[in-house]
């Protein structure tokens, strides 16, 4: 069985995830730029029951970003950790940029392209090739 460790910026929050990683995906949707603060947001798509905090569970802060999204971030660094919708709570996306252990796969999924930005040069022509 894989596993894989990772934690946030400060060291506050670890976490392993004890698993198969199901899939991962870029969100370009706007909401996850702004929490990332950058072009797009990176995750692991896992079980939600293959995830656990080991480290500083009081740390972790949650944030409804909207009605049926939840999000996890450090609140003392502010590093982003997860992302899970209410109506599919047996499922969690981690973001990519926290692991500790190597992630050695390719993401395999990008979602919400249409909301990809202009200024990142030449990644519309990257992605609508990646389309065909």
């Amino acid at each position: 069985m894989a596993e894989y460790h990772g934690s946030c910026l400060c060291g506050a929050v670890a976490w392993v995830i004890g698993g198969e990683i199901d899939d991962t995906s870029n969100c370009w949707c706007h909401m996850c730029q702004k929490q990332h603060g950058a072009a797009f947001a990176p995750y692991a798509n896992i079980a939600d029951s293959a995830f656990g905090i080991t480290r500083g569970k009081d740390a972790v802060a949650r944030y409804r970003s909207s009605p049926n999204v939840e999000r996890t971030f450090c609140k003392v660094c502010g590093s982003n950790l997860t992302w899970q919708q209410d109506e599919h709570k047996d499922r969690i996306g981690v973001t990519l940029a926290t692991f500790d252990t190597p992630y050695q796969g390719v993401v395999t999924r990008q979602l919400h392209i249409e909301s990809r930005p202009g200024w990142l040069p030449g990644i519309n022509e990257y992605l609508n090739s990646r389309e065909s």
